[in-house]
C-alpha cells in the first residue's frame, strides 16, 4: 500500500517517482490539492499550454466509460514529447480504468487526479494505494509547522521578515485552504512593499479584514442546529462579498477538527479539555457553540457530513453560478441534522 505521510510528500512532490506516474491528490483543503496537482502537471509537461499535452477529464462523465482514461493514458502524440492527463474526481467510481492502467507499461504520461476528502474503503483511494504505479497524497489543512514555513517562504521572496507579535497574529488568521492563506500573504507582501519587517499593524490592516469575513458564526451555527444564525449571517457574508467557497473550506475544517474531537471524546478525552487546546486556538466567544456541536454529532456522524461538504464543493466548481444557493442548502442541511442529534 503506497500512502505517503509527513516528509515523503515532501520528497516525492520534490522528485516524483517516474514508477508511480498515477498521482491521487485528495482532502479537505482544496486549495492545497488544487497546488500541487499544478506543480505536478507542470513538471509532467513540455508545454502546459498545448492541449495535446495536457489532456483533462471529469471523474464522473469517466464512471461511464473508465477505459477512456486507459485510452487516453496509452495515446502517443503526434509529434511526441510528454504528456499529462488531470482529472478532477465526482461523487461516482472510475477506479476500474485505476486498476488496468496499474497492470500497464505508461511511457511519458503522469495522470493526477484531484479529489476531496476519501475515506479509507473509497474505491478510488483503495485502487490508487493498492497499485504499484500509483500513489496517494492526503492534502489536510496547514498544521502549525506547515503555516510557519508558508509565511517564511512567501515573505522571504520580497525580502521581508516578520515581528513575533505579527506572526502570532497571523497564524491565527491563515488555515485551512493552502490557496487561500497564500493569497492574503502575497496581498500582505505587496502591502508592505519597501519596509523590511512586517508588523502587526499591517497584519491587522490587510490579512484581519479579508480573514474574518463573518465566517465563524455561519460554521458553528451550522453544527450547532442554528438554522436561523446560518440563514441571517449567510446573507450578510453574501451582501459584504464572500466567496462561498471560503465557507464551505471553514465548514470543511470544522467537521474534520470535530470528528477528530468526537473520536478522542470517545475514547475519555474531556470536551474542556480539547476546547482549550490544540491548534489554532479556538475563541472564547466560540466554545459554547462549539461544544454543542460534539454532543450533536458522534463521530461517525460526522464522516458522512464530510463526504457532504467534499460533494458541495464538486458542485459549486462545476456551478459557480449556482455556489451561493448550493453553499448555503448545504449549510442548513448540516443544521437540520444537528437538531435531529441520534
Amino acid at each position: 500500500m503506497v500512502a505517503l505521510r509527513g516528509k515523503e510528500i515532501d520528497a516525492f512532490l520534490a522528485r516524483p517517482d517516474p514508477g508511480r506516474p498515477i498521482i491521487l491528490l485528495y482532502g479537505p483543503d482544496a486549495g492545497l490539492v488544487r497546488e500541487r496537482a499544478d506543480a505536478l502537471l507542470a513538471s509532467a509537461v513540455d508545454d502546459p499550454n498545448d492541449p495535446f499535452s495536457l489532456v483533462r477529464l471529469d471523474g464522473d462523465e469517466l464512471s461511464a466509460e473508465p477505459s477512456r482514461l486507459v485510452d487516453e493514458a496509452m495515446t502517443v502524440p503526434l509529434f511526441g514529447g510528454r504528456r499529462a492527463i488531470r482529472v478532477r474526481a465526482g461523487s461516482r467510481s472510475f477506479a476500474s480504468g485505476i486498476d488496468t492502467l496499474a497492470e500497464m507499461p505508461l511511457k511519458d504520461c503522469r495522470i493526477v487526479i484531484e479529489a476531496g476528502e476519501l475515506r479509507p474503503e473509497s474505491p478510488l483511494r483503495k485502487a490508487c494505494e493498492r497499485a504499484r504505479t500509483a500513489v496517494a497524497i492526503s492534502c489536510y489543512p496547514d498544521g502549525e509547522r506547515d503555516l510557519a514555513k508558508l509565511i517564511d517562504d512567501e515573505l522571504r521572496v520580497s525580502n521581508l521578515r516578520i515581528a513575533s507579535d505579527a506572526r502570532a497574529a497571523l497564524m491565527a488568521l491563515l488555515g485551512g485552504d493552502r490557496q487561500a492563506s497564500r493569497n492574503e500573504l502575497k496581498k500582505l507582501a505587496l502591502y508592505a512593499h519597501g519596509e523590511r519587517e512586517v508588523t502587526l499593524e499591517d497584519v491587522m490592516a490587510i490579512v484581519a479584514d479579508a480573514s474574518e469575513l463573518k465566517i465563524d458564526p455561519i460554521v458553528d451555527g451550522a453544527f450547532a442546529g442554528n438554522s436561523a444564525a446560518v440563514e441571517t449571517e449567510f446573507a450578510k457574508a453574501m451582501v459584504a462579498g464572500t466567496y462561498p467557497g471560503m465557507i464551505i473550506s471553514a465548514a470543511q475544517r470544522q467537521a474534520a477538527w470535530l470528528h477528530k474531537s468526537a473520536l478522542a471524546v470517545a475514547e475519555g478525552t474531556p470536551v474542556s479539555t480539547l476546547l482549550d487546546s490544540g491548534f489554532p486556538r479556538l475563541h472564547f466567544s466560540r466554545k459554547g457553540n462549539v461544544e454543542i456541536a460534539l454532543r450533536n454529532f458522534n463521530a461517525a456522524r460526522l464522516v458522512a457530513i464530510i463526504e457532504q461538504l467534499a460533494t458541495t464543493a464538486l458542485e459549486m466548481r462545476k456551478q459557480s453560478a449556482l455556489a451561493a444557493v448550493i453553499a448555503q442548502r448545504a449549510l442548513l442541511s448540516i443544521a437540520a441534522n444537528a437538531r435531529r442529534r441520534g
